[in-house]
């Protein structure tokens, strides 16, 4: 009976540890695991917890920066006011560079002295451009953010969440041109004064050399925020963003968020844009008429439904003529587990005209000349 016993207890131990094994565990005060393509958290950690941010504020400061020099790309000149403790993009007081060039020290380098540049040049003041930082974020559904700083220096009232951060980036990756520089290794700014200097420099997130998905990011440290990280990759179609604040992991557990994400969740694209069918047709020219699929959709499912995904198509048996080009005639419905999660348009792809109207207008012809006769 012990031996039994014995057993049993050994079995349950092993069946408790490999269970904890395959959970997803960070070591972050908080963190979130958020979908792009369908605004769904597939993990998270205390991701409503107002923290510091550090330098991952710079996400927004990069991004009304760009968002900014697409318009007007005005020369910056450095001065006094925008100078700044901590990272640096190593600017001289009297240098001149565009605006466009301080998101390359933002974002890249994490250039506080970019940061400043940027939000004077902008707003006039680090105080007015916060205020802008803060609008933007609220607009965007960051409701636990508040931002004092441009560069996320420490501030009682400078905060935000996990969750925050990542509708941020989401929001962030909308931008071509965020897009494009948060996912380069180095780049290069040619300034303007002094004429012949050119700096290249690297970008600190490690995760676009480690792990091959990822396509940007931004990191973040001080002694009071602990390291932050905010980052994306894309696999098969599928994005995800992945945040963690106060983890001295960040690297690694990043890379297991992603890992457990594209492990779990997949992308599904449908396009029913080259699907055509040939519809019997009643009172026509043609007794078939083509029709086809008017519709793309991308559709995150769980890994193991990939394959149940179904398509039916909805419509009559067949059409009355006459039918014109584009018409709608019916609908593709794809369902998984009962429930619809896809709906596209079937439409005429071909012209179908009644005999009648035919008959008609062959009639009208014939007698126009007989009567010219």
């Amino acid at each position: 009976m012990k031996r039994i016993i014995a057993v049993l207890l050994i079995v349950l131990t092993l069946g408790g540890f490999s269970f904890k094994s395959k959970a997803l565990c960070v070591s972050a005060e908080s963190a979130v695991l958020y979908c792009a393509d369908n605004n769904k958290v597939y993990f998270s950690k205390n991701e409503n917890k107002r923290v510091k941010p550090a330098s991952t504020t710079k996400i927004m400061t990069a991004l009304l920066t760009l968002e900014y020099a697409e318009r007007d790309n005005k020369r910056v000149e450095f001065k006094k006011d925008m100078i700044s403790e901590g990272s640096s993009m190593y600017l001289k007081i009297g240098e001149v560079v565009t605006l466009r060039d301080l998101a390359v020290g933002i974002l890249l380098c994490s250039g506080n002295d970019a940061a400043n540049a940027a939000a004077v040049s902008i707003s006039g003041s680090k105080e007015k451009f916060a205020e802008l930082m803060t609008e933007r974020a609220h607009k965007i559904g960051m409701k636990n953010t508040n931002f004092v700083t441009p560069s996320g220096l420490d501030d009682e009232n400078h905060y935000t969440t996990a969750y925050d951060m990542a509708l941020l980036m989401d929001e962030a990756l909308k931008n071509p041109d965020f897009k494009s520089l948060t996912a380069r290794k180095t780049d290069t700014v040619k300034f303007i004064k002094p004429e012949n200097k050119i700096t290249t420099y690297s970008n600190h997130n490690r995760l676009l050399s480690s792990y091959e998905y990822c396509i940007g990011g931004k990191t973040g440290y001080t002694s009071s925020a602990g390291r932050c990280l905010v980052s994306a990759a894309v696999k098969d179609g599928l994005t995800l963003i992945a945040v963690t604040m106060n983890d001295k992991r960040d690297w690694a557990d990043h890379t297991a968020m992603y890992n457990y994400g594209f492990k779990n969740y997949r992308m599904k694209e449908i396009d029913d844009n080259n699907f055509f069918l040939d519809v019997d047709t009643v009172g026509g020219e043609n007794n078939k008429t083509t029709v086809g699929g008017v519709g793309k959709s991308g559709i995150v499912v769980k890994a193991a439904d990939y394959r149940k995904i179904k398509r039916k198509i909805i419509m009559d048996n067949f059409l009355y003529a006459p039918i014109k080009p584009d018409a709608e005639v019916g609908g593709i419905e794809y369902i998984l587990n009962g429930k619809i999660i896809a709906r596209h348009k079937l439409t005429a792809a071909t012209e179908n005209n009644s005999v009648k109207e035919n008959k008609n207008i062959l009639e009208s012809i014939k007698g126009f000349f007989n009567n010219a006769l």
